[in-house]
């Protein structure tokens, strides 16, 4: 008997490389795409990190105004080693979510409904528009004046800056949803909630994920705000309690730390928009 070889085989083991499904060159491809992202992504800190470390030791600052990488590693190690470092990042990342799902799902909804109305859009536009203006620390004296000194201004504050990109994206992409489009939907039969759901969603989709990532950013801008509100622990107090003990390595273990929930929290989005994007495009 003669063993010849098929189309969609591979070898002896016969692995599948037809349409049926990814074999391993396809999957070896997209695996060294993957690495060599990584890598290029991973230049710029490597880059920063060998400039921080020269300059550190360069003699032009004193340890205390800026330690080395390795000072601010074994800080790290410090903080964990007493277990405090978790509880900071713990209460920090629920105050980021809380705010973020609160303002991002506000946003959506009002975004909605000034995308879709032009009534609407001349009633509460403008008013919007004026509190976007509004800085971050402004809210401060007025959220303890309302809400206390507990958890709730501290979210509350969060989810102003989460609110804001969503609501604005949302609006301005409803509002320029192409009319062609829509009127296809109605000959198709679709109008309100059916409409706006199979046509319009879809078609907004990119800028909306896009605003909801801009919201999330925006909320961990906000975080540093909301915990100068008598807070004992998180991040933002870890950043201001380290400048008033002269801990200059903590102070940049918690930007470090800031960045890299930021950047996290962003990558877990962006994995949710492309699987949306893949169903909706």
């Amino acid at each position: 008997m003669t063993i010849t070889s098929t189309p969609g085989t591979t070898g002896t083991t016969g692995a599948p490389t037809g349409p049926g499904g990814p074999g391993p060159a396809p999957r070896t491809g997209r695996r060294r795409r993957l690495l060599s992202t990584l890598a290029a992504g991973l230049v710029v800190p490597l880059l920063l990190l060998v400039g921080w470390h020269l300059l550190a030791t360069s003699g032009r600052f004193s340890p205390a105004q800026l330690p080395t990488p390795l000072e601010v590693v074994a800080a790290l190690g410090e903080l964990a080693g007493r277990g405090e470092l978790w509880q900071h990042i713990a209460i920090s990342v629920q105050r980021v979510l809380l705010g973020f799902a609160a303002g991002a799902g506000i946003g959506l909804v009002l975004g909605g409904l000034v995308g879709l109305s032009a009534r609407v859009r001349t009633v509460l536009g403008p008013t919007v528009q004026a509190l976007r203006a509004v800085p971050s620390l402004a809210w401060v004296p007025l959220l303890l004046l309302w809400l206390g000194i507990g958890e709730t201004p501290k979210v509350t504050l969060v989810a102003i800056g989460a609110f804001f990109p969503v609501y604005t994206t949302v609006a301005a992409a409803l509002e320029h949803v192409d009319s062609r489009l829509v009127e296809v939907g109605r000959a198709y039969g679709r109008s309100g909630l059916r409409l706006f759901l199979q046509v319009q969603l879809p078609a907004i989709a990119p800028p909306a994920l896009s605003g909801l990532r801009l919201g999330l950013a925006q909320g961990w801008l906000f975080l540093v705000a909301a915990e100068l509100i008598a807070s004992s622990i998180g991040l933002g107090f870890l950043l201001i309690d380290s400048q008033n003990t002269g801990r200059t390595d903590v102070l940049l273990l918690a930007i470090v730390l800031l960045a890299l929930l930021g950047k996290a929290t962003d990558a877990v989005l962006g994995v949710a928009e492309r699987a949306l994007l893949r169903r909706w495009t």
